[in-house]
């Protein structure tokens, strides 16, 4: 099996070696870019299998590079792991918003940051072993093999996490999963309690896939614990 090719874009070059340094020891082709422009020029001779961006960079910042890989039709469905020097929520929200699958906060453990790449390919490994090729429930069919959803036939745009968290609660439905069992599930890892990450993805499922996402019959809020599908499309 050919090893993994990572991108990562960071200015900050004893940062960019560490990151580099860790990913090669792992296992993982890495190349290292100081700005975006030369990365996405990269992107056109050989396509990654992951991004990592740092948000603060000269020239176009990560989060413009983020915008541009999800519009792209031959980018956007490859994971993107945004790396911050800021704890503001917005950062981490706009990213998410964007298409962004994780955040890292710097200064970060390089144990986690290896095992939060590490989620992103086993996901991807797990969704292409384990589960059913096709899932339908109600109007919604997910193609997993082609990593696409359906609504009445209309195909509709997901990120990663969107697709894996639809997915999840799909295939439990009727069951109440909490935040954290999603965060667990999903992002694979312990997020001390961001569960804003999970409603954030939740809000644009919603958008995506019910008729009025102020009034939703598919993704259900349990209060005080967090979401369960319901199967049958119909208010309860």
């Amino acid at each position: 099996m050919s090893k993994k090719l990572i991108y990562v874009v960071e200015d900050e070059k004893h940062i960019q070696e560490l990151i580099s340094f860790n990913l090669i020891e792992n296992g993982y082709d890495v190349k290292c870019f100081d700005n975006g422009e030369v990365m996405l020029d990269e992107c056109k001779e050989q396509k990654p299998d992951l991004f990592i961006l740092d948000i603060m960079l000269p020239g176009i910042d990560g989060l413009e590079i983020c915008r541009r890989i999800k519009e792209n039709s031959d980018y956007k469905k490859i994971p993107i792991i945004m790396l911050t020097a800021k704890s503001d929520e917005f950062d981490k929200v706009l990213g998410l918003e964007l298409g962004a699958e994780d955040y890292i906060t710097k200064p970060f453990s390089i144990r986690e940051f290896i095992a939060r790449v590490k989620v992103i390919f086993r996901r991807q490994t797990d969704t292409q072993e384990n589960t059913p090729e096709i899932i339908k429930v109600g109007k919604i069919t997910i193609d997993v093999a082609r990593h696409e959803v359906y609504k009445d036939k209309n195909l509709i745009e997901m990120t990663f996490k969107e697709f894996e968290l639809l997915k999840l609660l799909v295939l439990n439905k009727g069951i109440v999963m909490s935040r954290e069992l999603l965060l667990e599930k999903v992002w694979g890892f312990d997020y001390y309690g961001e569960t804003r990450t999970v409603d954030v993805h939740i809000r644009y499922l919603r958008q995506k896939i019910e008729d009025d996402d102020n009034v939703p019959t598919y993704i259900q809020t349990v209060r005080g614990i967090g979401y369960r599908f319901n199967d049958k499309g119909d208010k309860e």
